[in-house]
């Protein structure tokens, strides 16, 4: 049987680019990996087939003449047989995965480099709610705040032991804190089982820690909430997070705000809206009116006529932008109050005013107009 074009077997282009080569074996190296596909004999074929193209291919002078002269002897080149892939570097190919044995569907960490023993970890990052007022959020505050935390044990310094005689060299990996196995067609490295990858063994655990080398601790911490913040906001410590290991550097904390609601006032944005009741004289005749803000009280100027759920806005009177970007005002809803419990006097002269005001209701006269020419 003739053999297929190469650049039909990875299923490219004769234009493709380099890269494009390497994805597109790789994508057939996953799928027909024997290790994939053990006793099937045509996934082996395909795979070797796809091997061998990518051998030419991915060589510029092989490439250059395999386009020239394709599969034929008198190019020098016809007829070119696989040698075990030795030309591949499945390292290479398989560079962006986990590691190889993941890209098959098998066990392993991620790849590790050459030098021994362990590598550094950075610390876990942890998450705090704090609870504040409405208050605190508008204005800033500061907060002593206590996190429950894994902090390197000062008595083994991080290491687990008892004392450094205690810390041998694992027996297994001779302290390389690797072991090598072969696959299929290939040889990886892959964390020691005897000290998992660390490459030393304790012969006696710290007593202060139990060999775990880091002690659970409540640090003391104080946060400066700026102004602004709400439920949700994050502020970042840097290093205040778990301590790492190996030398590796500490996480991060994370303080979450939640604030608590306010009696009266309500939060849009950086606006802040009150609901205030008004007695009904005040509506009809207007005047002055003393209103709560975050800063005090404030007068407010109630025209005569005023309408139940009128809007007023305080300019400036609001929260201040967490990124510096000004101040929000403070809208007043004024909701005009009916009075209850009327005595006989206050009934007979509200009966007088309502008789006497029967022109001076705009919004009601004209309402009813609409509604008469709905039924005409």
């Amino acid at each position: 049987m003739s053999k297929r074009d190469y650049y039909e077997v990875l299923g490219v282009n004769k234009n493709a680019s380099d890269v494009e080569i390497k994805k597109a074996y790789r994508k057939l190296a996953i799928q027909f990996h024997p290790d994939k596909n053990p006793g099937n004999a045509e996934a082996e074929e395909k795979f070797k087939e796809a091997t061998e193209a990518y051998e030419v291919l991915s060589d510029g002078q092989k490439r250059a003449q395999y386009d020239q002269f394709g599969h034929s002897m008198n190019g020098g080149f016809g007829n070119y047989k696989s040698q075990g892939f030795q030309n591949v570097n499945f390292e290479d190919i398989f560079g962006d995965f986990d590691d190889i044995f993941s890209a098959f569907g098998g066990g392993g960490s991620r790849r590790r480099s050459s030098h021994s023993g362990p590598r550094p970890q950075a610390g876990n990052d942890l998450l705090y709610t704090l609870d504040i007022t409405f208050e605190e959020a508008a204005f800033g505050a500061s907060k002593t705040i206590r996190v429950p935390r894994n902090e390197t044990c000062p008595k083994c310094q991080g290491s687990g032991a008892n004392s450094p005689e205690d810390v041998e060299t694992c027996q297994t990996c001779g302290g390389k804190g690797q072991i090598r196995r072969s696959q299929g067609f290939f040889s990886i490295s892959q964390p020691c089982h005897s000290c998992q990858g660390l490459g030393k063994t304790i012969k006696n655990k710290c007593s202060h820690c139990r060999g775990q080398g880091s002690v659970r601790v409540e640090k003391s911490l104080s946060v400066t909430i700026p102004a602004g913040v709400e439920t949700g906001n994050r502020l970042r410590l840097t290093g205040e997070g778990e301590s790492g290991r190996h030398g590796g550097p500490a996480g991060d904390l994370y303080v979450e705000m939640r604030v608590a609601p306010h009696p009266i006032f309500r939060r849009d944005g950086n606006d802040i809206f009150c609901e205030v009741p008004i007695p009904f004289a005040t509506a009809a005749l207007g005047g002055s009116l003393e209103v709560p803000t975050l800063t005090g009280k404030a007068k407010l100027k109630i025209p005569e006529g005023t309408q139940s759920n009128k809007l007023f806005r305080l300019k400036s009177k609001g929260i201040a932008d967490v990124r510096g970007r000004g101040i929000g005002d403070q809208i007043i809803q004024v909701v005009v109050e009916t009075p209850t419990n009327l005595t006989e006097r206050q009934r007979e002269l509200l009966r007088e005013f309502d008789e006497a005001s029967s022109e001076n209701h705009p919004m009601g006269n004209s309402f009813w107009e609409k509604v008469k020419g709905l039924f005409q």
